[in-house]
C-alpha cells in the first residue's frame, strides 16, 4: 500500500505514508473504546437500539475505505465514503452528546483526523 500511495499524484500537504498506522492505531482504540461500551447499553436496553445505525454505518463506511482505495483505486467512491464516514462521526456525536457526552467528545479526534483525511483524499481526487 505505501508503494501505490507513493506512486499517485499527492498534495503538498500529505503525510508520509508511516504516519498513518500509528494514528489509525490510536484512533480505532478510541473507536474501540466509545462504540464497545455504546453497544453493551444498547444490548442491556439502556440505549435505543436506532443507535445501532449510525454506529454500524460508520462502521462499514470505515472499512470499506482501505479496499476502494488502495486495492480498486477508485478515487471517486473513496471520496464519497469517507464523506459518509465523515458525516456517521458527527451523526454519532450529536446522539450520544445528552446520553453519554464522553462518547461525543472522544470522537473528536477521529473526527478531526478524517476532516483532514477528506480534504487530502478531494486533493487525491482532484490532482489524479
Amino acid at each position: 500500500m505505501p508503494e501505490f500511495y507513493q506512486s499517485i499524484t499527492l498534495p503538498s500537504f500529505a503525510p508520509p505514508s508511516w504516519l498513518f498506522g500509528p494514528v489509525w492505531t490510536l484512533l480505532y482504540v478510541l473507536i474501540f473504546v466509545s462504540f464497545g461500551w455504546t453497544m453493551v447499553q444498547i444490548f442491556q436496553k439502556k440505549f435505543p437500539s436506532k443507535l445501532l445505525i449510525p454506529f454500524g454505518i460508520n462502521l462499514i463506511t470505515n472499512l470499506l475505505w482501505t479496499p476502494i482505495f488502495f486495492q480498486w483505486r477508485h478515487f471517486d467512491l473513496a471520496l464519497l465514503d469517507i464523506l459518509l464516514v465523515w458525516g456517521s462521526i458527527v451523526w454519532i456525536m450529536i446522539a450520544m452528546w445528552r446520553k453519554a457526552r464522553w462518547v461525543s467528545l472522544l470522537q473528536i479526534p477521529y473526527l478531526l483526523w478524517v476532516s483532514f483525511a477528506t480534504v487530502l483524499m478531494t486533493s487525491i481526487w482532484w490532482m489524479n
